[in-house]
């Protein structure tokens, strides 16, 4: 590094980004550059901030008391602070407090469509991490709208093919919250799947009960694979005995 990248505000930065994410060593460290980054108060430091909430500290009551700070630091910047949160949340894993931070700072649509914005670019491909999957789609199945947002029913099934057994789960969760019809086609095809895992096949086996979709076209591969305490009645409709 260039001693004019060491002191440029570019520099500062990175430096203080490598001491806010320090899991070890005193708190006091960290709470320091805290304070420090949200006195900046610029867009860049905000972002710095953020990094806050890439780490897990010990003990766990420090460090939940340190990211709610954080967000109440991040807060009080406002609109400043939501291009960084929007650019967080594409980059990072673990996006939970980012989401809160926008649910506070933008209208309910606009969150709706960071998320089904972030959803669509990471699809059902193989991720080393599936967590933030997991995250997103779970927040769209708490904020469910009323009317439901209508993006959000074709964009679901799809992670019923994703290489995670709690994407998977996720996404069913959130397509019964959003008592999708037009799943059922995905519904059954996930669940006789030769491949699919025993936890999400019963996992399937609960939502195509609690549905009330019939298995027709599907009836005969349902029946070989439907396990206690679920069975199809003579109406093609699986049922809980």
């Amino acid at each position: 590094m260039a001693l004019s990248d060491f002191f440029s505000a570019e520099g500062k930065l990175r430096r203080l980004g490598k001491k806010v994410t320090e899991k070890y060593g005193p708190p006091e460290n960290r709470q320091k550059v805290i304070e420090q980054l949200a006195q900046m108060d610029t867009p860049e430091a905000l972002s710095t901030l953020l990094l806050r909430f890439t780490i897990n500290s010990d003990p766990s009551i420090t460090d939940a008391e340190e990211k709610q700070h954080v967000f109440d630091l991040v807060l009080d910047a406002g609109e400043k602070a939501v291009g960084p949160l929007r650019d967080f949340v594409r980059r990072q894993e673990s996006i939970s407090w980012a989401l809160r931070l926008l649910a506070e700072l933008l209208p309910a649509e606009e969150v709706t469509a960071i998320v089904i914005s972030e959803l669509t670019r990471l699809g059902p491909e193989y991720t080393r991490d599936p967590e933030k999957k997991v995250q997103l789609i779970n927040w769209l199945a708490e904020h469910r709208g009323e009317p439901p947002d209508a993006r959000v029913g074709p964009l679901l099934p799809q992670f019923l093919d994703d290489m995670s057994d709690d994407v998977k789960l996720a996404a069913l969760r959130a397509i019964v919250a959003e008592r999708l019809e037009t799943a059922r086609e995905h519904l059954l095809t996930a669940f006789v799947h030769p491949d699919q895992s025993a936890r999400v096949r019963q996992a399937l086996a609960a939502a195509l009960a609690d549905s009330g979709f019939g298995v027709q076209g599907y009836r005969e591969k349902v029946e070989a694979l439907l396990l206690e305490p679920y069975y199809v009645d003579k109406t093609g409709v699986v049922k809980r005995r």
